[in-house]
């Protein structure tokens, strides 16, 4: 499929979304997402909260634009550079800008960085941090990442984390979870989720133990869908190619997603024997930080709207693909008007695949009429502390 490379999408006045009414701490209004992909099955009686998460929030601090990696004994200098909220805060900015009502459980440090990553996320993106904590004397964790040739480096630092879970011992009411799942170690939280009605999605990072044990997953057994790259997914099972991981992790989770980097990603539902493989989109990749992330965050949208296991996938795999023409982790995430944007524009090219604009033809009922200038995003900056103006 042809596709532009890093489409030109206005972000208006640097503000993100939140609840129809609220406003800054400048007083500013914001804007509420322009889809609510849920809007045919909500009722009176559903949980007050699409999705619900936990985890650490960083400060990321992002360098772009650099020809190699740096070597060791010189200065390198970065082309670009761009701050924002990290870690859990990736995944739950993703889910709310599409429109999904997030809430989100972490430890926030009572300095400058907590203070910016707590107003990002709570004024600028909507999501609900009645469970979180700010925790004094404690300073937020820290990531620099530098990304070069379609790669990324990562240096972290952080005190010992608060001695109370950001998770409260009964998480609020949710249609879904979404967790990261960690071998040999059992998260309370993801049962109490489970038995509560939430639909929990999983990923998983790389096993330093080198176990690579399904048994030491055992929160595995709570999950509807687990989503872990080839890598990982062959380790787990011994399979000898991704596709093969996918069929046999239904036995153990009823949907397996397996992503397969530039060759797109592969889905198996085990329930019905449904199978779907979406190719990538090809663009022009600025800083990688958080797309798997927001691959996640689009799948369990598609999932929770009850579309086709195809048609998340596709879905999953845009997201992600227009996530990487931007600075920063969850700043980056696309919302509506972005993803509507990139519709319109490859349907608009000469000599299209017709059968590529098929695979995404459902957009076509979801996306919001263009508009003079499209919503607003707030976006990864250089710098942190800037006054506003009055």
């Amino acid at each position: 499929m042809t596709t532009p490379t890093g489409p030109t999408v206005p972000t208006g006045n640097g503000k993100g979304p939140s609840p129809q009414g609220s406003t800054s701490r400048a007083g500013k209004p914001y804007r509420r997402s322009q889809v609510d992909p849920l809007a045919g099955l909500r009722t009176s009686a559903d949980p007050p909260w699409d999705v619900y998460l936990t985890g650490t929030v960083f400060l990321d601090i992002i360098f772009t634009g650099l020809d190699s990696a740096p070597v060791r004994g010189t200065e390198s200098w970065a082309r670009g550079m761009g701050s924002s909220p990290g870690g859990v805060a990736n995944m739950a900015t993703a889910l709310a800008r599409l429109g999904l009502r997030t809430s989100l459980a972490a430890a926030f440090g009572d300095d400058h960085y907590g203070e910016y990553c707590w107003d990002a996320l709570e004024h600028g993106e909507g999501i609900d941090l009645s469970p979180s904590r700010t925790v004094p004397g404690w300073h937020s964790p820290v990531t620099v990442s530098m990304a070069y040739e379609g790669e990324r480096t990562m240096v972290s630092h952080g005190h010992e984390p608060p001695p109370e879970e950001p998770a409260p011992d009964c998480p609020p009411s949710a249609r879904a979870a979404v967790a990261s799942l960690v071998p040999g170690r059992r998260a309370p939280w993801i049962a109490q989720a489970a038995s509560k009605g939430a639909r929990i999605f999983a990923d998983v990072g790389w096993d330093d133990t080198g176990a690579w044990d399904l048994a030491g997953l055992a929160d595995l057994e709570h999950c509807e869908a687990f989503l872990p790259n080839a890598q990982e997914a062959m380790r787990y099972t011994g399979a000898e190619s991704p596709r093969e991981a996918a069929h046999a992790l239904t036995a153990y989770v009823p949907v397996a997603v397996v992503t397969l980097g530039a060759e797109g990603a592969y889905a198996v539902d085990g329930r019905t024997g449904e199978t779907a493989v979406v190719p990538a989109i090809a663009v022009e990749a600025l800083d990688p930080t958080g797309a798997g992330d927001v691959f996640v965050a689009g799948f369990v949208t598609g999932t929770l709207a009850d579309w086709p296991l195809a048609d998340r996938l596709a879905f999953a795999g845009l997201t992600a693909a227009l996530s990487v023409q931007e600075f920063g982790g969850s700043l980056s995430a696309p919302g509506w008007a972005e993803i509507g944007a990139w519709w319109r524009k490859v349907r608009s090219l000469d000599r299209q695949d017709p059968e590529a604009l098929r695979r995404y033809s459902f957009l076509a009922d979801l996306v919001p009429e263009e508009q003079g200038r499209p919503w607003p995003l707030r976006r990864a900056v250089p710098t942190i502390g800037f006054r506003r103006s009055a």
